[in-house]
Formats: C-alpha cells, structure tokens, sequence
C-alpha cells in the first residue's frame, strides 16, 4: 500500500468500530459521485456527547481508513466537540493521504456532520 501512512494502514487492516449500531439516535449517509465510495456512519448521542459509534463503508482503503478515524475521533465526544471535526482534522490525524485520495476525508466528516444535523433536527422537533 505505497503511498499511506502507517496509520492509513493500521486503520485499514485494522478497522475501529465497523459495524452496526442498532440504538443510533444519528445517523450520516453519504456517497462519493465520483469514485462510488459510500459511508453509513451511525451514532448514539446521550447527554450531549457521543457514547457509542459504528460504521459501514463500502470503498477503497483510504475510505475504511477514514471511516474507522472518524469514529475514533468523534467516540466520547461532546457535540461541540464532534461538530469541530473537520476533512483536514481527519487527514492530519490519518497523518496524511495522497492528493488522490482526500476524497476519504471528505466523505468520512461530510458523514459526521450530517449526522450531527440529523441529530440536532431531531431533537428541535420534540420540543
């Protein structure tokens, strides 16, 4: 895998927290019009924070890599904290991806934050 980080390649090989999570109170979806790559990120907020986290990607390794990240990022998070969270933010701590694969970052915080948004639109409707 010439060209990744360790770190791409430790989170590709080893990804964090895939899977389902059946609890989600948020949930972010996104696909990449381009390469195809979709993310299914799912999380479950309590309190104002983020408690638990699973995802399910479908795409190249730089995508799982960001995936698996964004999830490691975001996990015990306070929702401020989580909105902050940014494609750089993702990239730097992947520490770094080539200029043809920034895309996975993308796609993993796009996900994030419209899960965010997901939450938050939820909670303003039951007020």
């Amino acid at each position: 895998m010439e060209g990744y980080s360790d770190i791409v390649i430790d989170h590709f090989e080893r990804p964090r927290n895939s899977g389902t999570l059946e609890d989600a109170n948020a949930v972010g979806y996104m696909t990449n019009p381009v390469c195809g790559d979709t993310l299914l990120l799912m999380l479950r907020v309590d309190g104002g924070r983020i408690v638990d986290v699973r995802w399910q990607s479908d795409g190249c390794a730089a995508s799982i890599a960001a995936s698996s990240m964004v999830s490691e990022l975001v996990q015990d998070r306070s929702l401020a904290e989580a909105e902050a969270i940014t494609r750089e933010a993702v990239v730097e701590a992947l520490g770094g991806l080539p200029a043809s694969k920034l895309h996975a970052s993308v796609l993993a915080a796009d996900a994030l934050h419209h899960a965010l948004a997901e939450y938050r639109e939820g909670q303003g409707s039951r007020h």
